[in-house]
C-alpha cells in the first residue's frame, strides 16, 4: 500500500523564507528512508533524530521504504528546521495522525531525540511568509514570542511533538503567544545624554545627525566623551515604525544569535572591535550570513579608533553606505541582505592620540600625521557627512556643581519634530535624498549658492560632498523650524567638514 502526505514549511535565503512543501512517501520493501531535494548535512542526519523522536513519542516509526522529497528541487535546504515537518510527515502517511489539518499550517522546529522542540533562527521571516500565505504557524515555545511579533497571522507555540499531535487530533490546545507592546524596549536601557558635561559643538552635531540620519565622525584626543556622545544616540533618534522594526528584526533574527523580543523596536547599536575584518562587516560564509552592516539595519554601526581599522576593511563599507544593501555571491549561493545602517566613527588626531595643537605634549611629525588621517580613503570620507572635533575639556566642566546638560527626551523632542517634516516632505530622511528631489527640497539663493562654490572649491570637495552640505542644511533648518535654506544653515554645515580642511592642506 502506498501513502502519501504534504507538509508546509520555509527555507531561508537572506532574509526571505520560500516555501518548501515536504511530502513523504511510504511504500512496501525494504525499511529505508532516503531524503532527496538538495539537503545539507545537518538535514540528511535529521532521519536519525526524527526516528527516536517518533518513537519516544510513543508512536510507531514505519518499517517500510520511506522517501522524503524537500520542494523545491533546486533551492538547498539546511538546519534542523525541516525535523518536525518531516516527523508530522511521516506520522501523517502512516496514518498515525490526521491529515487535515497539517494543509492550514506551516511548521518549523528541531526535534531532540525525545520528541521535545529545540529553537531554530528565522522565525521572524518564516511569520511574514506564513502571513503571506494564509496559513497558520507551529514552532517551538522559544521561537513564538519572536513570530508574534508579525501582526494578522495565528501563531502557535510548542514543547514536543506529542503536543503538536495532539493539537491536530483535537485533543488539546497550543497556546499562543501574547502580542507585543507598540512600545515595548523603547529606551528602556539606553544611556542619557544628561551624563555628558561639556562638549555642547559635538551635542550640537550628534543631534543633527539623528534627525537627518546623518553619518558622523568624532576626533578628539582620549577622554574626551567620543563613545560615551556615541552610545547616546540612540535615546535621541526617533522611534522606528512598525516596518523598519520588522524588517530590523529579521535581520537579527537569521542571524547566529537571533533576535531578542524584549529589543523589539529598540534601534541596533553595533560596536564591532576594530581587528574586525571585512567579512565580518559584511557579512559572508559559505551559507551566506549577515555582518555588523546588516545588523545594524534602522540603526547605527559604531567605529571606535577608525583609523587602527585596516583601509581595506573600511573601504568595503562605501558602496553599502550608498545603496543600503549588500549582495553576497559564493560559488554555490547568492543572498541579499539590507544595511541601511548610520555610520557613526571616533578617531584621535595623531598616532599618539593627543591634539597635536601645542597644548599637549606631542612628538608627532606633521607626515606622521599625514599619514594617520589618510588611514582613511577620500572616497569613504566622502560619504561622511559630520567632522566634528571633540576637544579636551576643563576641568571645572567636570565638576560635580556644574549644571546639568540638556536630557535626551528633550533633545528627541526636537529630532522627532525635524524627522517628521522630513518625512512629509520627501517621505524619508535627508540622508536619503537622491539627486531630484536635492533640486526640489534644498534650494538655495544665488548668493547663499555663490558662498557654497566658494566653499567646495577652496575645500576642493567632490560632487557628493557638495550635495552631503546642502542635505545637512536642510536637516539643519528642520530642527530651526525654516522652511528654507538660509546662510546660517549652509555656513554651519561647512563647518562640519573639518578632516577635508586638513587633507586638503
Amino acid at each position: 500500500m502506498i501513502r502519501l502526505a504534504k507538509v508546509f514549511t520555509r527555507a531561508l535565503a537572506g532574509i526571505n523564507a520560500p516555501e518548501v512543501v515536504v511530502e513523504v512517501h511510504i511504500a512496501n520493501g525494504l525499511p529505508a528512508l532516503s531524503i532527496v531535494g538538495l539537503p545539507e548535512a545537518a538535514v540528511r542526519e535529521s532521519k536519525d533524530r526524527v526516528r527516536a523522536a517518533i518513537q519516544n513519542s510513543q508512536f510507531e516509526f514505519p518499517a517500510r521504504r520511506i522517501t522524503i522529497n524537500l520542494a523545491p528541487a533546486d533551492l538547498p535546504k539546511d538546519g534542523g528546521r525541516y525535523d518536525l515537518p518531516i516527523a508530522l510527515g511521516i506520522l501523517a502517511a502512516s496514518s498515525q495522525i490526521k491529515t487535515s489539518g497539517l494543509e492550514s499550517h506551516e511548521f518549523h522546529g528541531e526535534l531532540a531525540l525525545s520528541g521535545h522542540l529545540r529553537p531554530v533562527t528565522g522565525s521572524l521571516p518564516a511569520a511574514l511568509g506564513a502571513r503571506a500565505s494564509g496559513r497558520k504557524l507551529i514552532l517551538p515555545e522559544a521561537n513564538a514570542r519572536e513570530a508574534a511579533l508579525v501582526d494578522k497571522v495565528e501563531v502557535y507555540a510548542a514543547t514536543s511533538l506529542l503536543e503538536i499531535c495532539r493539537h491536530l487530533q483535537d485533543q488539546g490546545n497550543l497556546r499562543q503567544p501574547p502580542a507585543p507592546s507598540q512600545h515595548q524596549g523603547e529606551g528602556d536601557s539606553i544611556p542619557d545624554m544628561s551624563d555628558v558635561r561639556g562638549q555642547y559643538r559635538a551635542r550640537r552635531a550628534l543631534e543633527i545627525a539623528a534627525a537627518g540620519r546623518h553619518n558622523m565622525i568624532m576626533i578628539g584626543p582620549p577622554g574626551t566623551g567620543k563613545s560615551m556622545l556615541a552610545s547616546r544616540l540612540p535615546g535621541i533618534m526617533p522611534p522606528m515604525t512598525d516596518e523598519h522594526a520588522l524588517e530590523s528584526a529579521a535581520v537579527s533574527s537569521i542571524s547566529h544569535h537571533g533576535f531578542d523580543p524584549a529589543g523589539w523596536k529598540q534601534r541596533p547599536f553595533r560596536h564591532p572591535h576594530h581587528t574586525a575584518s571585512g567579512v565580518a562587516l559584511v557579512g559572508g560564509g559559505s551559507i551566506p550570513s549577515p555582518g555588523e552592516i546588516s545588523l545594524a539595519h534602522h540603526g547605527i554601526l559604531f567605529l571606535d579608533e577608525l583609523t587602527e581599522y585596516d583601509r581595506r576593511v573600511l573601504d568595503v563599507l562605501r558602496e553599502p553606505m550608498e545603496t543600503g544593501s549588500i549582495t553576497i555571491s559564493r560559488a554555490a549561493r547568492q543572498a541579499e541582505f539590507p544595511a541601511r545602517f548610520q555610520l557613526i566613527a571616533a578617531m584621535n588626531p595623531c598616532p599618539q592620540g593627543y591634539s597635536c595643537d601645542g597644548k599637549t605634549l606631542c612628538q608627532c611629525t606633521p607626515d606622521q600625521q599625514r599619514r594617520h588621517r589618510n588611514r582613511i580613503s577620500a572616497p569613504l570620507l566622502d560619504r561622511i557627512d559630520i567632522h566634528i572635533d571633540v576637544p579636551r575639556l576643563d576641568i571645572s566642566v567636570l565638576d560635580q556643581n556644574s549644571p546639568a546638560s540638556e536630557n535626551s527626551h528633550t533633545i528627541r523632542q526636537r529630532v522627532v519634530r525635524a524627522y517628521q517634516k522630513q518625512l512629509a516632505r520627501a517621505g524619508k530622511c535627508n540622508a536619503e535624498l537622491n539627486s531630484v528631489e536635492l533640486d526640489q527640497h534644498c534650494r538655495i539663493d544665488n548668493a547663499d549658492q555663490t558662498l557654497l562654490d566658494k566653499a567646495v572649491e577652496k575645500l576642493q570637495l567632490s560632487a557628493r560632498a557638495y550635495h552631503r552640505i546642502l542635505k545637512l542644511a536642510r536637516t539643519i533648518a528642520d530642527i530651526e523650524g525654516s522652511e528654507t535654506i538660509r546662510r546660517a544653515h549652509i555656513t554651519e554645515a561647512i563647518s562640519y567638514r573639518s578632516l577635508d580642511r586638513l587633507i586638503n592642506l
